[in-house]
């Protein structure tokens, strides 16, 4: 059964993703809406901001990419159990059949930092062999922009990897494949995979300590193309990677969270204040999820 997170409640402070990354106050003192004042804190907070311009090959890679496939809708099928050294294989979701599998639950309700948006049930779904996260005007809520929202709420873990093969059809929404934390107290988070919503592009950031300090990386690519998005989380480093390249890496251990996370997936809209607002109905999908835990 797929269960629905109520959003909306003020006890659940669940992601906060707006002009560029950031809430303002510490993980006590959440404040709605300030979408201009949380584009300056990150100005001022941000550290590292490199870039990296990946290369077309991803073939003989050390980092899993999937498997070719003709029948998979991304051409890749998900990567083996021994696809990565010194990791085993935990969990792996191809999204086939018409509903979530088990350890999912949708976001519903209006998500913390962004009073004007709000998450529906019906705007994630499974088909075609698919995950769909869905932004579309809604009629159930006043014609609104209304977006898709999931987490494996419930399958917390410490250090691990992430492979995550998707593409996003357009722009508009802030799309985001990000770990949070399990007991909802926020920082950390470990955002992988976050478009701002562009598609000529993408971020990382690691927000750690109680004034969200902020480490960024950016990569210069085409997001409504398919993509393996990687995470591996160490007790030393984070490291990005897309198509088994490596893009970003952290080894600062004030960064690097030790505390349970989760998976999350999930698009933010900020039509309210004319930011990061679709013109059109747009998607992420996600074709498979790979996790890997050290062994």
């Amino acid at each position: 059964m797929t269960t629905q997170i109520d959003t909306s409640t003020p006890s659940h402070v669940r992601h906060r993703h707006g002009v560029s990354s950031t809430l303002i106050g510490t993980a006590a003192v959440i404040i709605l809406g300030l979408c201009v004042a949380a584009s300056i804190l990150f100005a001022i907070s941000v550290k590292g901001g490199t870039s990296f311009v990946p290369t077309s090959s991803t073939a003989h890679t050390q980092f899993p990419v999937g498997v070719p496939s003709s029948v998979e809708p991304s051409g890749y099928a998900p990567p083996g159990a021994q696809s990565l050294p010194g990791f085993s294989q935990s969990y792996v979701s191809d999204f086939k059949g018409s509903s979530l599998p088990a350890g999912w639950n949708v976001f519903t309700g209006i998500p913390a930092g962004d009073p004007g948006g709000q998450f529906g049930a019906q705007h994630v779904v499974v088909t075609n062999g698919l995950l769909e996260l869905n932004t579309w005007r809604d009629p159930a809520y006043q014609n609104r922009w209304v977006t898709g929202g999931l987490c494996q709420c419930e399958l917390g873990k410490t250090y691990g990897a992430y492979f995550v093969r998707s593409r996003i059809t357009g722009p508009g929404p802030n799309e985001v494949e990000l770990l949070w934390m399990k007991n909802n107290t926020w920082p950390p988070e470990i955002d992988f995979n976050e478009t701002g919503g562009g598609v000529a592009g993408t971020s990382s950031t690691i927000h750690w300590s109680p004034i969200n300090q902020i480490d960024q990386r950016h990569v210069a690519i085409n997001m409504q193309r398919w993509h393996t998005w990687g995470l591996i989380w160490t007790p030393k480093t984070v490291t990005y990677l897309v198509d088994g390249q490596v893009w970003g890496v952290i080894s600062s251990a004030t960064e690097i969270t030790r505390q349970p996370m989760t998976l999350d997936f999930e698009q933010r809209a900020l039509c309210g204040v004319g930011l990061q607002c679709p013109t059109r109905p747009v998607s992420m999908l996600i074709d498979w999820v790979a996790e890997y835990n050290p062994k």
